[in-house]
């Protein structure tokens, strides 16, 4: 049986979060074989709890089969030099935890995940002293992300030291998993590729447990009063921030709302720092079609997904895109058997499958205009978009994006 530490600082066990990436891939990565230990921060990312109060520098727990490893970190809430210490504290801790357990049975494999680099860095070092194989995998490019938008000056020593940590991973990564489509062409971009091996670098993107999200579908029903009433429901699920362009969902609604007669309603569900100032243009435009619900657990979004008649991506208009993107939301709202509409371009296969529009970013009455065309859909054409949302998704199944996984390990 082989044996694998997956480390992931912002994974939560199932008791939290069953629908994260690495904690899907662990249960079927444990069904084809293999002995899972997945290692966290103990303190519990956009809350307050940590789990390790007292001075263990780590807690145990098995859970289906698999171990989840808390390694201990400082407790931050929205203080940046705090969070930044939080990825220090994982860094070191994860070396400790080696430390520590030296007759521990080594893995055959280290699957280190970002977002931030030092996961990387770390699942690096302690590969090279364990003498296994180190697959490392990008889900969010560090520093290009934050220069895009605007958290850190591109000229900056930071920002230059961050390319030069982000450099040295790639090359000296064992295999390269980005979830966006266009790893190979970012390095290429880069100008770094005689130093890193193109063809050590592969693409798995995220995806959707479908099993999961049926039986949560039929045992977790959101029962809200107002989400009852039997209106054509244009959806929105995740995060409300600058980068998530929210308040373009609003005054698409705002011109539906005043340009039409019809009962199109928009269901917003998320949280974030945008949220209050997007209620309150609510209420001091009386937009009569907007409801927000704030944040809900995420075994109940199946149950909300599947009441509506459209789901809607939208995002800030950026060059980081190029490389593609790949958003857990996208999935699950195909899983919902719903059209999708994204003024994403990268989400182009919505268009190429008919099972999605794709509209111009940024643009409110573009968006509008979209909803309008679906909503104005014959019964039979809105079915067949319904239809090829679900074929979609089913080949964003964990259980095919796990086969690629072991595939990559095997290689």
């Amino acid at each position: 049986m082989k044996k694998i530490w997956i480390f992931n600082h912002y994974v939560t066990p199932p008791t939290i979060n069953s629908q994260n990436r690495h904690n899907i891939f662990g249960k079927f990565l444990k069904e084809s074989g293999y002995d899972v230990s997945i290692f966290f921060s103990s303190q519990i990312h956009k809350s307050s709890r940590n789990l390790i109060k007292d001075d263990r520098p780590f807690r145990n727990e098995s859970l289906n089969g698999i171990t989840y490893i808390a390694i201990k970190t400082r407790s931050y809430e929205k203080n940046s030099k705090h969070r930044i210490l939080n990825m220090i504290d994982f860094y070191l801790g994860l070396q400790k935890y080696v430390k520590l357990n030296k007759n521990l049975e080594r893995p055959d494999i280290i699957y280190a995940s970002s977002v931030h680099p030092l996961t990387l860095l770390a699942g690096i070092k302690i590969a090279k002293k364990l003498k296994v194989q180190c697959v490392c995998e990008v889900r969010d490019l560090w520093p290009l992300t934050l220069v895009e938008f605007g958290k850190l000056n591109e000229r900056s020593i930071i920002t230059k030291l961050l390319y030069v940590m982000e450099k040295y991973i790639y090359k000296k990564a064992n295999k390269l998993i980005f979830t966006m489509s266009g790893g190979k062409k970012y390095i290429q971009d880069q100008g770094w590729a005689k130093q890193v091996d193109l063809n050590k670098i592969f693409h798995i993107n995220n995806g959707i447990d479908l099993k999961e999200f049926h039986e949560n579908k039929k045992k977790y029903k959101f029962n809200h009063e107002k989400f009852k009433n039997k209106n054509f429901k244009v959806i929105y699920a995740g995060s409300i921030g600058q980068a998530n362009m929210v308040q373009t969902i609003v005054e698409a609604a705002k011109i539906i709302d005043l340009e039409t007669e019809n009962n199109i309603v928009f269901e917003i569900f998320g949280d974030g720092l945008e949220r209050s100032k997007l209620e309150d243009y609510v209420k001091r435009e009386n937009i009569n079609n907007v409801n927000f619900y704030g944040k809900v657990k995420p075994e109940f979004i199946p149950s909300i997904l599947s009441k509506s008649n459209i789901n809607v991506i939208v995002g800030k208009n950026s060059d980081l895109y190029k490389y593609g993107f790949s958003q857990n939301k996208f999935f699950t709202y195909l899983a919902s058997k719903k059209p999708i509409i994204s003024d994403c371009e990268i989400h182009k296969i919505l268009k190429e499958t008919e099972s999605g529009k794709i509209v111009e970013p940024e643009k409110p009455q573009s968006l509008a205009e979209g909803i309008l065309e679906i909503y104005n859909m014959s019964e039979v054409e809105y079915l067949r978009y319904c239809d090829n949302a679900y074929e979609l998704a089913k080949k964003y199944d964990f259980k095919i994006l796990t086969n690629k996984l072991i595939k990559v390990f095997s290689e």
